[in-house]
């Protein structure tokens, strides 16, 4: 058996449960994430960029994307997502994963469409005319580290 001297097997790793206002900070920390919705009656994953605004993460889309259409045909709260970020470093596998599932809807207001076209730049070249908010119901975190104690931006 080969012997790891990789700095991931230099200590005992644990894993600490964040509070949920913990979790949205560290998650406001980072501009991309992944969205976890419905596509066909199948789980379906899409990196995207975001950003926190009065504790709802907001990303762009575009018109024909399959997000938008759930999201803008449904008259209820809003269609429930999945969010994901995380911070971990690949040769330590230290760092923090946050989890959001909530209601995601898309943003009619004129005003507020523009203020997010302004806030949020798409990290892809596509015209990106919509945007979803997502409102937290649950957030979840955990930090991966050695010593219990954050070692995060």
């Amino acid at each position: 058996m080969a012997h790891d001297d990789s700095p991931a097997a230099a200590a005992p790793h644990r894993r600490v449960e964040l509070d949920s206002a913990e979790a949205l900070r560290l998650l406001g920390s980072v501009s991309l994430g992944r969205i976890v919705f419905t596509r066909h009656a199948l789980p379906t994953v899409r990196p995207v960029n975001h950003i926190l605004d009065g504790g709802d993460i907001v990303i762009r889309t575009h018109e024909t994307a399959a997000l938008t259409s759930h999201a803008q045909g449904n008259s209820g709260p809003g269609v429930v997502v999945a969010y994901e970020a995380d911070a971990i470093d690949p040769e330590t596998h230290l760092g923090w994963s946050v989890v959001v599932t909530g209601y995601a809807r898309l943003v009619t207001d004129p005003g507020e469409l523009a203020r997010y076209e302004r806030m949020l730049r798409p990290w892809v070249e596509q015209s990106m005319d919509r945007a979803v908010r997502i409102r937290p119901d649950l957030v979840t975190g955990v930090l991966l580290t050695t010593d219990g104690r954050p070692d995060t931006a």
